[in-house]
């Protein structure tokens, strides 16, 4: 198959990318052209920005791919202009999504009322009604580095526009909290490091510690892209794409604890009770789990990678990659202190 990658550069398109060349796909990338992580001798290269599409027609056509794959679609805006571009070029788009289209996440970060919504969530579960998931301040971080993301950002248009088009078939894949080697967010990292300082306890805001969310290694995420990508099957599909267990916040933490022999306590703290800097304003009474029946059963997906290499692997890149945090996420003389008042209540 000859598959066309736009923005598969970053953190998971070079797994995807070396997944499709593995299978004998020809590939072609087209980016900014500004990433610094090398792409294998015999992926052709494109280079330009989002709204410069329209301006390559002319290759992308010569190429004719049988699919285009979209990494880094962020607004509604973005996906009306590749659609338009490929319509009658490319035979299917793929788009990667995020399970924060869902309603659950809305009521998660407090923008949006109602009950909670029941999980796991499956992939027809109800989408948020808010046109932002992110305040404004965290979109505003986030974009320092995700540069690509739109200032419009939001995947149910995104996902409208890929899924609405009558002239050219779309798949959609909603991915999960993605960690691995070159994870720019870092998620192992502030455990990793208390654990690495051999602090005799972690603190956990109670209901954070509670609360359960889907998770991908980045290996397996591209297995599952790529997977969606060759079959026929998954045309006109939306899919959930998680490990098929969701561990609590604190389940996950004694896994990193066990995978580095750290014997220290993980210790719930009420939220009125616990450090400033540990404080999260997120509705964590809402579970954010995801049903991944679907792909398994219609695609055959299977998760290539153990969980244990997975993390295995991936504590080993934090270790050789540590990220410069600000020195207030780690307070561990007010961390201490909340402890110790912790114990005089008892």
């Amino acid at each position: 198959m000859k598959i066309l990658l736009i923005g598969a550069t970053g953190f998971i398109g070079p797994h995807v990318a070396g997944e499709l060349l593995a299978r004998g796909d020809e590939i072609t990338v087209y980016s900014r052209g500004i990433s610094k992580r090398p792409l294998p001798e015999s992926v052709r290269q494109i280079t330009g920005t989002r709204d410069e599409l329209p301006g390559h027609a002319g290759e992308f056509r010569k190429f004719s791919p049988d699919v285009v794959v979209d990494f880094i679609l962020s607004s509604g805006r973005q996906a009306q202009l590749l659609m338009d571009t490929f319509r009658g070029v490319a035979g299917r788009v793929v788009a990667l999504s995020s399970g924060d289209v869902y309603r659950a996440c809305g009521i998660l970060h407090g923008l949006e009322g109602g009950p909670l919504q029941p999980v796991p969530l499956r992939e027809e579960a109800e989408l948020r009604t808010s046109s932002n998931v992110y305040r404004p301040e965290a979109l505003d971080q986030l974009r320092t580095l995700f540069t690509w993301l739109d200032q419009e950002y939001d995947k149910i248009p995104v996902e409208r526009e890929i899924m609405g088009d009558t002239q050219l078939p779309g798949t959609v894949l909603r991915l999960p909290m993605v960690y691995g080697p070159g994870d720019y967010l870092h998620r192992l990292f502030p455990y990793l490091k208390r654990m690495e300082d051999r602090r005799p306890s972690i603190l956990m805001q109670e209901d954070f510690a509670a609360w359960r969310a889907p998770r991908g290694y980045v290996e397996n995420v591209a297995a599952a892209i790529a997977l969606a990508t060759v079959d026929d099957r998954a045309n006109g599909q939306i899919y959930n794409v998680a490990e098929p267990e969701s561990l609590s916040e604190a389940e996950w933490v004694s896994r990193i604890a066990r995978a580095t022999n750290w014997n220290g306590e993980i210790i719930p703290i009420a939220k009125d009770a616990i450090p400033a800097h540990l404080r999260l304003p997120h509705n964590c009474a809402q579970h954010w789990v995801y049903d991944t029946t679907k792909i398994r059963e219609q695609l055959g997906f299977v998760e290539p990678v153990n969980s244990d290499a997975a993390l295995e692997k991936t504590i080993a890149w934090e270790r050789a990659n540590p990220p410069v945090f600000p020195p207030s996420q780690f307070d561990y003389a007010a961390e201490d202190a909340a402890l110790a008042a912790l114990t005089d209540k008892r």
